[in-house]
């Protein structure tokens, strides 16, 4: 019998790149190979200075030229279907004719950027709340954010609009991956992340052209749009091994694919903490969002698959929030004259914090700020002498992370719209035995950590 054709996906995250194969089963789908490959991209910004939050495209590739340098050739020739995934919100700008190259290397053709800018991220704080304020208002069930692909556009448009004229396409990362293997004359994006990017109607499935242009916002970078599922097209060439013509679907957000690769049940709540942090829950069939955003509300609704919403409380403060911790511990040890390696140090914290069952100290965490309150900041209080130690402070921090969540989705809330269970997933939960301590205190609700959740898997899957 000929071996089963295989299924490629892809997620183009905030630190790594990830790729995971895909067969199927008697059982279902099964993941026989993976790989991930840490991007080490980000990148100082000279025109948004310490706000700006950039990272080399070219990196990026490299690191999912690498990954799949790494995949069993035999698999990736089997390939039929791609799924691509990747951080949403952010932008990157490029040339359509002068996008990329195509070289040789070891494992067959692949495509280098050319003609592209850095990819604006969606940490990136260079709108803040006065520029954000100063834009038109959109018809959309979001509320416009700094990091947001949109509002980017309009902050070059006024601090440097040479930038845009040295560029005729744009999208996310993961779109231009799409439209650089499938050759795409306009570049095409899902609903997912036109979402993202602020100045989309959910509803009508369309841009706010006429609000966009009469503000002079250059409309031909916004990209078409369509349904998340669909395939955008065929690679137009062999790509590491993988078949001319195998088709690519149209690139997804990572947060639902992530969800995707593990909700099965509508009473299911998908707790996923990373670099930053979601609880999300998903909502009942027909759900629409309001027209207009809230701009206080915690709560966002993201375009999932089939026509239904996600409830989100998206969090701008998880794993990061631990990483600045563990970074400034050891900038601290440098200044005063020793070395230690932040790995250590991350060990040490959480074999410190689990030998503290409680702490009296309060840590609010909001080093990052939250979208519906961007100039919040972190906070300590209930400081004693008797809760100092590197296990109070980390068991402290923990809790923080997580009670930060659920004052954005309450208990309560969540009892409301029939929760019964809680999926756990993400990285930072994955290593931290301490924060799986405090879900499981804060959640009243049974918690499952199952397969390390992935959106290259949840991207496949979706194919």
């Amino acid at each position: 019998r000929p071996a089963p054709p295989c299924v490629l996906g892809i997620d183009l995250g905030t630190t790594s790149v990830k790729a995971a194969l895909l067969v199927e089963t008697e059982g279902g789908q099964e993941v026989t190979e993976s790989c991930s490959r840490e991007t080490q991209a980000y990148t100082s910004s000279l025109e948004a200075g310490p706000q700006g939050m950039e990272q080399n495209v070219w990196r990026i590739i490299r690191a999912l030229n690498e990954c799949l340098a790494a995949l069993p050739q035999q698999q990736l020739q089997r390939v039929s279907h791609i799924g691509i995934s990747g951080q949403m919100h952010g932008i990157v700008f490029w040339k359509r004719d002068k996008g990329c190259k195509w070289t040789e290397c070891g494992t067959g053709p692949a495509f280098e950027p050319e003609e592209v800018s850095h990819l604006i991220t969606w940490q990136d704080g260079r709108c803040g709340p006065a520029f954000l304020s100063s834009l038109p208002q959109p018809q959309s069930h979001t509320s416009l954010a700094t990091g947001f692909g949109c509002a980017t556009v309009y902050w070059y448009l006024q601090n440097s609009p040479d930038f845009l004229k040295s560029y005729d396409a744009a999208g996310t990362i993961h779109d231009y991956v799409v439209a650089m293997l499938c050759d795409l004359k306009k570049p095409l994006m899902s609903i997912q992340n036109a979402a993202s990017w602020g100045y989309f109607n959910s509803r009508t499935k369309s841009w706010n052209t006429d609000i966009l242009k009469k503000s002079g916002f250059p409309v031909h970078l916004l990209p078409e749009v369509g349904d998340p599922g669909s395939i955008a097209g065929r690679t137009s060439c062999a790509w590491h091994g993988i078949p001319k013509g195998a088709k690519v679907g149209i690139a997804l957000g990572d947060f639902q694919c992530s969800v995707y690769s593990c909700l099965t049940e509508r009473t299911d709540a998908v707790l996923n903490m990373s670099t930053s942090a979601q609880l999300t829950i998903s909502m009942p069939p027909g759900f629409q969002p309001p027209e207009t955003p809230d701009p206080s509300s915690a709560v966002t609704y993201f375009p999932y698959f089939n026509g239904d919403f996600l409830a989100v409380a998206a969090s701008l403060n998880g794993g990061n929030v631990l990483a600045t911790f563990v970074d400034m511990v050891a900038r601290w040890t440098e200044e005063l004259g020793l070395q230690v390696q932040e790995s250590a140090i991350y060990t040490k914290i959480i074999k410190a914090a689990l030998a503290q069952n409680d702490s009296k100290l309060s840590i609010h965490p909001t080093l990052f700020g939250e979208r519906h309150v961007p100039e919040q900041l972190a906070s300590v209080t209930n400081i004693a002498v008797s809760d100092l130690s590197l296990g109070h402070i980390t068991r402290a921090l923990c809790r923080g992370i997580v009670e930060n969540l659920s004052s954005m989705l309450p208990v309560q809330c969540l009892m409301e719209m029939g929760v019964r269970r809680i999926l756990g997933s993400g990285s930072a939960l994955a290593k931290n035995e301490v924060l799986r301590q405090e879900v499981e205190r804060i959640f009243p609700f049974p918690v499952v950590y199952g397969k390390d959740v992935d959106a290259a898997v949840g991207a496949a899957m979706v194919m």
